[in-house]
């Protein structure tokens, strides 16, 4: 049994001496995250999130707590989607996780110094395994969350960066101009189709402009997302003229059998806006 009423009380009394020692002892030479802020907020913050820890931490010893890892549960969930965290590679956060794991076991040794007669060596390593094993639970827990969060916060910036990346730009009351920069893979081709087809429809869009200038290189699956773009736009109504198609996505097209045939093309974006305002001064002189 490593319960000991004693030895929670000690660890108890000492969470914010626990807290104020490991904070003086840090690296705060750290290139960036939050052990390395000067800003008097976050490192009230940190040092706070810290004595919570310990809180939670010493209760693995009190006789009365029934199970003491489900109460790092709130630190954990907190802690790890943190916007300071965050920022923080998580080998620095390893290694405080592993520093102050190092505390506690220097701590224990000195109850037992403070109580030499009491306790068995079986006890005192008792006590050490129960902190080891318990800070490799709480730091993979930690460590799943935080991937988790890293996951989705970098997601929602991808998602930010090819919305900006692939905007549908009202020329006129009828036409719209995409014009698609970088490289395209997989991904981006079908944010762009679902994207494309959104806003063309909010934006009314009856003629839009695919400008391929800034566009490198496509691979074979990107060549059929833009072709399958174009169909789709066809079937709810607005054509398209695709302009600045440089010869290596020409010949990617071609090696696919993908024809040219009944798509608008101009060799620059200004020369397809020009042809396209000639088809309509045309069309109201008829």
């Amino acid at each position: 049994m490593y319960k000991d009423q004693k030895l929670y009380d000690f660890l108890r009394d000492r969470t914010w001496q626990l807290t104020e020692e490991w904070y003086e002892s840090l690296d705060k030479s750290d290139p960036s995250g939050v052990y390395s802020s000067d800003d008097p907020k976050a490192i009230q913050s940190l040092k706070e999130q810290n004595y919570e820890f310990h809180l939670r931490f010493c209760k693995l010893f009190d006789k009365s707590e029934l199970n003491p890892l489900k109460d790092f549960e709130e630190w954990i969930l907190n802690v790890a989607k943190d916007e300071e965290h965050l920022a923080t590679p998580v080998h620095f956060i390893l290694r405080e996780f592993f520093r102050t794991q190092e505390q506690y076991l220097d701590l224990v040794n000195e109850f037992v110094e403070l109580h030499k007669e009491h306790y068995s060596m079986e006890m005192i390593q008792t006590w050490n395994r129960t902190i080891v094993k318990t800070f490799s639970e709480v730091m993979t827990w930690f460590t799943e969350e935080y991937h988790s969060h890293l996951e989705s916060k970098l997601r929602a910036q991808q998602e930010m960066i090819n919305e900006l990346s692939s905007p549908v730009i009202s020329l006129s009351k009828d036409n719209g101009l995409l014009p698609l920069v970088g490289d395209i893979d997989t991904t981006r081709a079908k944010y762009i189709l679902e994207n494309t087809l959104q806003q063309c429809a909010e934006k009314g869009v009856k003629h839009l402009f695919i400008d391929l200038s800034g566009v490198i290189m496509i691979d074979t699956m990107v060549a059929h997302q833009i072709f399958q773009l174009i169909d789709t736009l066809k079937l709810v109504g607005v054509t398209v003229t695709l302009s600045g198609i440089r010869p290596e996505i020409a010949q990617t097209a071609v090696q696919l059998g993908l024809s040219f045939g009944n798509i608008i093309t101009a060799s620059t974006l200004s020369r397809a806006i020009i042809l396209e305002n000639e088809k309509t001064i045309i069309n109201k002189k008829s």
